[in-house]
C-alpha cells in the first residue's frame, strides 16, 4: 500500500520544484543561523572557561555548529536537484546520491532534536561545573603572582561587576577564604597577627568582600570590611542592608544567563527542524513524481508521487531485514572449519589407483 500518494501534472511538478528551490535556500539560511548560534554560544562558554570545572556543556554548541555546516551543504545540494528535476537528461545523475541525501537530512533533524533535549538535560552538569569552578576561582583570587593564576582576580572582579553578583552562592563565601595576598599584609600589626592566630589553618580571614561586590544602587558608600559588625559603621544593620552588596551568587547568575541562551535556541531550532522536514518531504514527492514520468517515457505527462512505496509496517520490516543482512555479511561462519574436505581431483585419484594396482603382485 502506497503511503500518501498524490497525482502531479507537469505544471504541478514545476511549481513543486520552484517552491522546493525556495525552501532549500531558506534551509541554507537556517543552517547559517544555527551555525552562528552555536559559534556564539561556544564563544560565551569559552569566555567563562576559567570558572568552569568541565567542558561537557560544550557538546551543545559543537553539535549546533556541525549541524549548521552540514545543513548548508545538504540543502545546497537539494537546490541543485530542484534545478535539474525538470531536465530529463540531467536528473538521473542524482539518483545514486538520493538515498544518502535522505539519510543525512533525516539525521540532521534528529541531531537538532538532541540539541533541544541536551539543553535541558545538561543543566545539572553546568551547575556543578560552575560550582567547582567558581569555588576554585575565589580560592585563587589572591594568587596574582602565581603563574597560571595571575589573571584570576581580574576574571572574578569583571564577572561580579558584569553579572551583578557576589561569591559562589552569596557574598558570605568570601568570609571562608583568604582573598588578600600575604604580600599586602603587615605582619607586624597586632590585628593581622590576631586574625592569623585565631584561625586553625593560619589564614587571614575577613568578614569582608572585594570591591567588585559593591552594588552601585546602594544609597550609601559601599561597605566592604567588618560587614557582620553593626557597631563598626554608623546607622548600619547587617541584616537589613541589602543594597550595600549584590545578594545574588555568581553561580545562579551564570546559570540563568547560559540557560536563557540555550532555551532561546529552542524555538529557532524547532523552526529549522520543520523547514528541514518540509524539504525532505517535498523532495521525496518530486523525486517519485519525476521518476514515474520518466518511466512512462512522457516527461510532460501526468505522474504519481508518494512518500513511501509501501506502508509504514512493510517498510520497517524491509529496512530491518536489509539491516540484518548487512550485519551478517561481515561475520565469520564458525562452522566453516568443520566442513568436510573437498573431494580430491579425479585424475589424481585414478593415478593413485593405477599405481596401487601395478604394485600388487600377480597371483
Amino acid at each position: 500500500m502506497v503511503l500518501l500518494k498524490m497525482k502531479f501534472t507537469q505544471q504541478r511538478r514545476v511549481r513543486l520544484a520552484q517552491g522546493l528551490w525556495l525552501m532549500s535556500w531558506m534551509a541554507v539560511m537556517c543552517g547559517t543561523f544555527v551555525f552562528c548560534l552555536g559559534a556564539y554560544l561556544k564563544t560565551e562558554l569559552l569566555r567563562r572557561d576559567e570558572v568552569m570545572d568541565n567542558t561537557e556543556i560544550h557538546v551543545v554548541p559543537n553539535i549546533l555548529m556541525l549541524v549548521g555546516l552540514a545543513s548548508i551543504g545538504t540543502n545546497w545540494v537539494a537546490s541543485r536537484m530542484c534545478q535539474d528535476s525538470l531536465d530529463v537528461s540531467r536528473f538521473p545523475r542524482w539518483k545514486p546520491f538520493l538515498l544518502a541525501w535522505f539519510v543525512v537530512a533525516t539525521l540532521l533533524c534528529f541531531l537538532l532534536i538532541a540539541v533541544v533535549v541536551l539543553s535541558y538535560a545538561l543543566q545539572g552538569s553546568l551547575e556543578e561545573s560552575l560550582k567547582v569552578g567558581l569555588r576554585n576561582g575565589i580560592r585563587f583570587y589572591k594568587d596574582t603572582d602565581v603563574p597560571g593564576r595571575c589573571f584570576q582576580k581580574e576574571t572574578i572582579d569583571r564577572l561580579q561587576m558584569e553579572f551583578r553578583c557576589c561569591g559562589n552562592n552569596n557574598f558570605r563565601d568570601w568570609f571562608e577564604v583568604q582573598w588578600v595576598s600575604n604580600r599586602y599584609l603587615d605582619f607586624t600589626s597586632k590585628e593581622v597577627k590576631d586574625r592569623i592566630r585565631s584561625n586553625v589553618d593560619g589564614r587571614y580571614l575577613l568578614d569582608g568582600v572585594p570591591f567588585s561586590c559593591c552594588n552601585p544602587a546602594s544609597p550609601r558608600p559601599c561597605l566592604q570590611q567588618r560587614l557582620t559588625d553593626n557597631s563598626a559603621h554608623h546607622s548600619y544593620d547587617y541584616q537589613s542592608e541589602e543594597l550595600n552588596l549584590y545578594n545574588r551568587g555568581c553561580r545562579k547568575a551564570l546559570i540563568d544567563y547560559y540557560m536563557g541562551l540555550m532555551n532561546s535556541t529552542g524555538p529557532g531550532v524547532l523552526s529549522v527542524i520543520l523547514i528541514q522536514m518540509s524539504v525532505i518531504l517535498s523532495l521525496r514527492y518530486l523525486q517519485t513524481a519525476v521518476e514515474a514520468a520518466m518511466a512512462l517515457e512522457d516527461p510532460a505527462g501526468d505522474s504519481e508521487g508518494y512518500v513511501l512505496e509501501k506502508g509504514l509496517k512493510e517498510t520497517f520490516e524491509e529496512v530491518k531485514t536489509k539491516a540484518l543482512v548487512l550485519l551478517k555479511f561481515g561475520q565469520v561462519n564458525p562452522d566453516a572449519s568443520q566442513e568436510s574436505p573437498k573431494a580430491e581431483d579425479p585424475e589424481k585419484a585414478d593415478n593413485t589407483t593405477e599405481k596401487a594396482a601395478s604394485a600388487t603382485p600377480a597371483s
